[in-house]
């Protein structure tokens, strides 16, 4: 692919991957098992630490190995072919297709439009932003360049507005004595782990598609850490804005968790425009994992034909049926899966792969070309070791959807053979 996007716009696309559903959905489903508030903003910020030591191992991968695929090339080169492949069939049934599909919902959640039903309000914006990405590079680089330009200001407004709101004589959300160490060693910590990193998604973003990146064995890094500073800052001033704004009980399991928040600053009137504004925000999130995720099926179909010419690009390099193939799997999530399940087994798979591809990061030499990790290898395993603890209570707490998680990488092996038997180049 041409190398066209620049450093702006490949920052766009990290930062778009990244503030989407998660943070505005998942704080409810965290209070369901958690009340310190400590406890919560502790896991927003592991998250955030764990996303910038995966960006450095990232970083190293990336330099080293400057082509579009990410986790597939890596784990291709490093580990085996079928490693590789199972990480890019996880993203292909997961890892892209389940945050477009949730971003759908949530959308249909906080801008619901009278009489349609909201599963069609979902498909028809997982096929509009298809067939717009579906033309040229241009046309994508501004659709996202745009929406999240408007992702941004309109987050560090709502956190404005939020901390001018906070009224500490006022009941709210907020517990900040009690039950720390009891609940930082809790099942229910590390569940919701697995929904922070799920919101943190998309720091390795850049990786996929550099290709199509300017310069992107020296700018790779940049884009990384500079993307996951910004996005851990936002999202743990956003957690204080909700908290402080609304009950223990309003917010408890509730998918519009921030939604509820700021109408009890702005009221029902004022909450219907922020509710329209975090639902079109979220099209900048839809947007870019349909571009990340079908570059990744799309190099993983130059050597595996899983799906006639999935392997093949448009006159202006645009990898056309790949895009479709990621729209129609996440429509048939929005269809048939429900939002908390699709998080859970979803984030899951993310967190396993994520964790392999970091582990691949340390049978790699060094070279002059490439970036190094800082004090290599204790991020590495920092990362891992952390991962390793959230994956083990997630499969103790909630063994279907880890189950489902793990299955779905395991279906991905005979489909391995079968392709391989198979290829064109």
């Amino acid at each position: 692919m041409h190398k066209q996007i620049s450093t702006r716009t490949a920052q766009a696309i990290v930062i778009s991957n990244m503030i989407g559903t998660g943070v505005f959905t998942s704080i409810g489903f965290q209070l369901s098992s958690l009340h310190n508030t400590w406890i919560i903003l502790l896991l927003w910020l592991f998250g955030g630490i764990l996303s910038l030591l995966g960006a450095f191992a990232y970083s190293e991968l990336g330099t080293r190995y400057p082509n579009s695929g990410g986790d597939y090339i890596y784990l291709s080169k490093i580990i085996h072919p079928m490693a590789g492949y199972l990480s890019a069939w996880a993203c292909l049934l997961v890892g892209f297709s389940a945050p477009v599909s949730l971003a759908a919902i949530a959308f249909t959640k906080y801008f619901p439009i009278a009489g349609v039903p909201s599963n069609v309000v979902a498909v028809s914006i997982i096929i509009t932003i298809s067939a717009l990405h579906s033309f040229t590079l241009s046309h994508s680089s501004k659709l996202q360049n745009i929406t999240t330009l408007l992702k941004v200001v309109f987050i560090v407004v709502l956190i404005a507005i939020g901390f001018a709101a906070i009224d500490t004589s006022k009941n709210n959300a907020v517990v900040l004595s009690g039950n720390f160490l009891t609940e930082l060693s809790s099942g229910g910590f590390a569940v919701s782990m697995i929904y922070v990193s799920f919101a943190y998604t998309g720091w390795n973003a850049a990786a996929y598609i550099a290709d199509e990146i300017k310069d992107a064995q020296y700018k790779l890094p940049k884009i990384l850490i500079n993307s996951t500073f910004v996005v851990t800052a936002i999202y743990l001033l956003f957690q204080i804005a909700v908290l402080y704004n609304a009950t223990f009980t309003q917010l408890e399991g509730k998918e519009e968790a921030s939604l509820i928040a700021f109408e009890n600053i702005v009221g029902k009137n004022g909450g219907r425009w922020i509710g329209i504004f975090i639902a079109l925000q979220l099209l900048a999130t839809i947007s870019s994992y349909v571009w990340v995720g079908s570059r990744v099926t799309y190099t993983m179909a130059q050597t595996y034909t899983f799906v006639p010419h999935a392997h093949k690009a448009n006159k202006h390099q645009i990898p056309v049926t790949a895009i479709w193939i990621h729209a129609v799997i996440s429509i048939v999530m929005v269809l048939t899966g429900s939002f908390e399940k699709i998080l859970l087994y979803a984030g899951f798979v993310l967190q396993l792969m994520t964790a392999l591809t970091i582990a691949s990061s340390l049978l790699l030499k060094p070279t002059k070309a490439t970036f190094i990790t800082p004090l290599k290898p204790w991020p590495q395993i920092i990362f891992l070791l952390f991962s390793a603890y959230v994956l083990a209570y997630t499969m103790y707490d909630r063994p279907l959807e880890s189950c489902i998680g793990i299955g779905i990488i395991a279906l991905g092996v005979p489909f391995y053979y079968l392709g391989k038997q198979r290829k064109h180049v």
